[in-house]
C-alpha cells in the first residue's frame, strides 16, 4: 500500500506531515487502536507489520455486557494485516463512530503519529491537501472492502442489511456543490429486479439513490472477475450474495473514481427506484476543475465506504457492544452507536437538503 500515499499525496503534503507529526518505534505487541476507544492520532505506518482485529461474536448478549463492564479480553479476529504506507485512524475523520476494530503491531514498527487537531485544522485550511488525503483514505477503504470480503469468502458473507444514517454524509456538500449535481444530473427510473451496475462491468455514470431500496451483492462464482462480467452481461446465471442494502442518499458507482478500479458487486433494484444519473465524464472533469468541490466528493466517498466497512463488521455479529437489547440504558454512560446533539442536528440538516433536492428535482 505504500505506493497509494506516494501516488496521491505531494510532496509538500508529506513534509508537512513529517514536520507535524512524530515518528517512535513501537514493539510488538503494541496496541496502537483501542476497538470502542476515542482515537486521538492518524497513524502512517512507515515500517513493520500491524494486525487489525474485532471482537468475536459471542451468542450471549448478558456475557457480552459483563465482559465488557468488567474488562474481561473477548477473542478476537484478525481481519487484517497492514503493511508501510497504510493508514489508520482516520475514522474521526470520516465518520460519527467509534473505531470498530483494534489495531496493535505484529512486530516492531516504525509510525508516523500525527495529532488529530492539527490534522482537522490542515484539512479545514488547505482544499488541495482535503481532496489528496480523503482519495487516498477512499482508496485504502475499499482495498479493506474487498480484502474482507475475500478473507471471509464470498458465500460466507452475512445477508445485508440497510446501512444507517445514510443521508447524513450531504452535510458534507455545500449547497452549490449539489446545485451542480442536479443541473448536469439526469432523474432515472430503475424497476425492480433491474440490475444498475454489474460487478467487473463498466460504469458510466455516478447514481445518487433519491428513493427505493437496491442491493449491494457479491458474486459466489470462483470464475476469474472476466469471466464472471461476460456471463453477468450475457444474462447467464451468476449466483450473488447480498452484503448491505442501500437506501435513499447513497452514492452509487463511485470506485472508477477512486482509482479507477471495475465495481467488486453488483447493485440492482429491490423494488421500483429513482436515480440521479451524473456521467462520468461530466464528474471527473468537475473534480479535476475545482479542488473544493474535489475535497468534499471524496471526503463523502471515504464517510460511506468506511459506513460499508463497519457495517459489514457489525452484520458478521463481530465487534462488541456494551449493552444488549431488552436492558435499560444509563444516562451516565457513552454507548457505541450514541449519536451528541451536534451530530444529531448534522443529520437533521442533511435530512432537509435531502427532501430539498428531491422538491427541487420534482419541479424540474
Amino acid at each position: 500500500m505504500t505506493e497509494v500515499l506516494l501516488k496521491e499525496l505531494t510532496n509538500s503534503d508529506i513534509n508537512w506531515m513529517i514536520a507535524i507529526g512524530h515518528q517512535r518505534e513501537i514493539a510488538a505487541g503494541t496496541v496502537l487502536i483501542q476497538e470502542g476507544k476515542a482515537v486521538n492520532f492518524l497513524h502512517i505506518l512507515v515500517d513493520g507489520m500491524l494486525t487489525v482485529t474485532t471482537a468475536e461474536p459471542d451468542n450471549n448478549p448478558l456475557t457480552r455486557a459483563f465482559a465488557a463492564i468488567e474488562g474481561i479480553e473477548t477473542p478476537n479476529r484478525e481481519i487484517a494485516r497492514l503493511s508501510s504506507g497504510e493508514v489508520v485512524g482516520e475514522v474521526p475523520f470520516i465518520s460519527t463512530r467509534l473505531t470498530a476494530t483494534t489495531v496493535k503491531a505484529v512486530e516492531k514498527s516504525l509510525v508516523l503519529s500525527i495529532p488529530q487537531q492539527e490534522l482537522a485544522a490542515k484539512l479545514q485550511q488547505d482544499v488541495g491537501f482535503a481532496s489528496r488525503f480523503y482519495r487516498a483514505i477512499a482508496i485504502m477503504l475499499s482495498d479493506r472492502l474487498q480484502s474482507i470480503i475475500n478473507q471471509l469468502g464470498r458465500s460466507n458473507i452475512a445477508q445485508g442489511q440497510p446501512i444507517k444514517n445514510v443521508l447524513f454524509v450531504l452535510e458534507k456538500l455545500h449547497d452549490s456543490d449539489i446545485d451542480w449535481m442536479m443541473s448536469c444530473g439526469t432523474q432515472h427510473k430503475i424497476t425492480a429486479n433491474t440490475v444498475l451496475i454489474h460487478e467487473q462491468g463498466a460504469v458510466d455514470a455516478l447514481y445518487i439513490l433519491l428513493s427505493g431500496i437496491m442491493s449491494l451483492s457479491v458474486s459466489e462464482d470462483e470464475r476469474n472477475p472476466l469471466a464472471r462480467a461476460f456471463a453477468a452481461m450475457e444474462d447467464s446465471e451468476v449466483k450473488n450474495r447480498e452484503i448491505a442494502k442501500l437506501s435513499k442518499g447513497e452514492i452509487i458507482g463511485e470506485t472508477p473514481f477512486i482509482d479507477g478500479r471495475l465495481p467488486s458487486a453488483t447493485v440492482k433494484a429491490i423494488q421500483d427506484s429513482l436515480v440521479l444519473s451524473i456521467s462520468r465524464q461530466q464528474l471527473a472533469a468537475k473534480l479535476q476543475q475545482d479542488t473544493g468541490f474535489a475535497s468534499r466528493f471524496y471526503q463523502v466517498i471515504a464517510t460511506l465506504l468506511s459506513n460499508r466497512f463497519q457495517g459489514m463488521l457489525s452484520h458478521l455479529g463481530y465487534g462488541r457492544r456494551v449493552y444488549s437489547q431488552g436492558q435499560p440504558l444509563d444516562e451516565n454512560i457513552e454507548y457505541e452507536d450514541e449519536l451528541d446533539s451536534s451530530v444529531l442536528d448534522r443529520m437533521a440538516l442533511a435530512g432537509k437538503r435531502f427532501e430539498w433536492m428531491q422538491e427541487r428535482l420534482i419541479i424540474s
